[in-house]
């Protein structure tokens, strides 16, 4: 099957699963698509870098990625009066603290469909207009109380009581920032998921045994190590990632949450892979 036919076969199937608007420049629906995966374009959140002028002055004056690093915490913790002691503190603690990006970051490390997990999903939905696919369990029209479930979590005032979602989006800037800095022209990046099953993965189209388009969730994490990827599963999957479509590379700090694993977050939709067995 040629790309151009596998185009017309796919054409609408991500309608389904985007909003009709979002914060950046591309269409949620072209966005989602395997087709931008392709040929990706720089996508910018409105409006982060024109109320946050003086962070990226100071990025500029940064001549290492842990000078980056350590200028993007001390402004964060500075702007939304983040206490010191959260970067190590644990997720359970009782202690009462301000919501942190650092703290729905352990969240999400220890598991995806946690309420952590729903607020990250719910701010790419903000954001790029992806849905989610998945939380506990399959999402979708006939499962009106998973929807309902997953909006209580994403929306609770636990964790937005310090503009959560800004945070976020700085994060996201941060890294693309990073990227464009000091690794200028890289416009992938191939990384891995490993599962015994599909299981928050829709096959969209099996293009031959070991190739396929699948929709993933509309945030998810992948290794940059094949091996790591292995633990959590015999089936690897293989994927080509945009640069842009990064919202967490375990690179860019020197003490976050997410390091044992190579982790990198990535913006979900639909992914072209290659599906590899140990």
């Amino acid at each position: 099957m040629t790309i151009a036919e596998l185009a017309d076969e796919l054409d609408g199937e991500f309608d389904r699963a985007c909003h009709s608007s979002n914060l950046v420049n591309v269409p949620s629906r072209h966005l989602g698509s395997w087709r931008f995966n392709d040929d990706p374009r720089t996508l910018r959140i409105a409006g982060v870098r024109e109320f946050n002028r003086s962070l990226f002055e100071m990025l500029d004056q940064a001549e290492t990625p842990a000078e980056a690093a350590e200028a993007f915490e001390t402004y964060i913790h500075a702007v939304f009066g983040i206490d010191p002691e959260q970067r190590d503190r644990p997720t359970g603690s009782r202690r009462r603290f301000r919501s942190s990006y650092m703290r729905l970051l352990r969240g999400w490390g220890y598991d995806s469909n946690s309420p952590e997990g729903a607020v990250i999903k719910g701010w790419v939905e903000s954001r790029f207009g992806l849905l989610p696919t998945h939380h506990k369990e399959p999402i979708n029209p006939d499962k009106v109380d998973v929807w309902t479930a997953y909006v209580a979590e994403k929306m609770a005032t636990r964790f937005h009581d310090n503009s959560i979602y800004v945070q976020f989006d700085l994060l996201y800037e941060f890294c693309q920032w990073q990227f464009r800095r000091f690794d200028p022209g890289r416009t992938h990046v191939t990384l891995f998921r490993g599962t015994n099953e599909y299981d928050e993965t829709k096959v969209v189209q099996q293009i031959d045994r070991r190739t396929a388009v699948v929709l993933f969730n509309n945030v998810l994490s992948f290794s940059s190590d094949r091996d790591i990827a292995g633990i959590f599963g015999s089936r690897i999957l293989e994927a080509q990632v945009p640069v842009t479509k990064i919202l967490f590379s375990n690179a860019l700090f020197p003490r976050h949450p997410l390091q044992a694993e190579s982790e990198h977050l990535v913006i979900g939709g639909e992914y072209r892979v290659v599906v590899r067995w140990d």
